[in-house]
């Protein structure tokens, strides 16, 4: 199956979760994890207000030693009143310029975490906010003869145990809009044919171009934005639904997300 699943002949390629990652990201000179509702939209407005964003593991207990070697602050989560940030990214609007920021997530940051061990050496955070300067990043590498990977987070069914995090993966259509959009930007900003892009890819950039119009309403529509609209945060979903409102582009370097324009 190799041979036909690693989208080898195309310049850019689409996925889900962590069984695409790894058979994608090997091909990949620039790998993009998307998960807009909400870490890679957290990071994204994290990073463009001048903050360190290091991904880890959901539900991980060294996450605190983790973020103390580091010199880092460890997220929590929004409920929570003593946990200085979260995954939200409507209060990490106001997050100080160098803050370190440990943020654990069952998708984003777990993914981001695998493409580390799997051995990426340039991973992008992609969402709708930088989904433009995500995909003028891209195109500069396909302009060079490198390839493209995007990575759809999705989300997690129910495992037997009833562990909300743990189950099989669930394509979630926030994430489909996200990376549609980061490659509707890049094949804007490369001027690339559509044979350099996989049917995976077109699908997902037809996906976006579809719900352009109105994407914080497909956003509040979604299962994981009625969840969010159940917990009283439709300030989270309109952030995520910002289209090209950020400018920085989110690499991963030494072990964290930082702004580079």
């Amino acid at each position: 199956m190799g041979a036909f699943t690693d989208q080898a002949p195309f310049a850019v390629r689409f996925g889900w979760g962590p069984d695409d990652l790894a058979a994608l990201a090997p091909g990949g000179d620039v790998v993009v994890i998307v998960d807009v509702l909400r870490f890679t939209t957290a990071v994204s407005v994290a990073v463009s207000r001048g903050a360190h964003v290091l991904p880890h593991r959901w539900r991980d207990q060294a996450a605190a030693r983790f973020a103390a070697e580091r010199g880092a602050l460890l997220g929590g989560r929004r409920e929570d009143p003593d946990a200085p940030w979260s995954l939200s990214p409507t209060d990490l609007a106001a997050i100080p310029p160098g803050t370190r920021l440990v943020l654990p997530s069952p998708n984003g940051a777990t993914l981001s975490a695998a493409a580390l061990e799997l051995g990426v050496s340039r991973l992008l955070a992609g969402c709708l906010r930088n989904a433009a300067a995500v995909g003028r990043a891209a195109a500069a590498a396909l302009a060079g003869g490198g390839h493209l990977v995007v990575i759809a987070s999705g989300e997690r069914w129910p495992d037997v145990y009833g562990d909300p995090h743990r189950g099989p993966l669930r394509p979630a259509v926030e994430d489909l809009l996200g990376a549609g959009a980061v490659i509707a930007r890049t094949v804007r900003a490369a001027g690339l044919a559509r044979d350099r892009l996989s049917a995976e890819a077109r699908a997902a950039m037809a996906a976006f171009l579809a719900a352009e119009p109105d994407l914080h309403a497909d956003l509040r529509a979604s299962a994981s934005g009625r969840e969010l609209l159940a917990l009283g945060w439709d300030d989270d979903i309109a952030a995520a639904a910002a289209l090209d409102v950020d400018q920085a582009v989110p690499v991963l370097t030494d072990g964290a997300f930082t702004a580079s324009d």
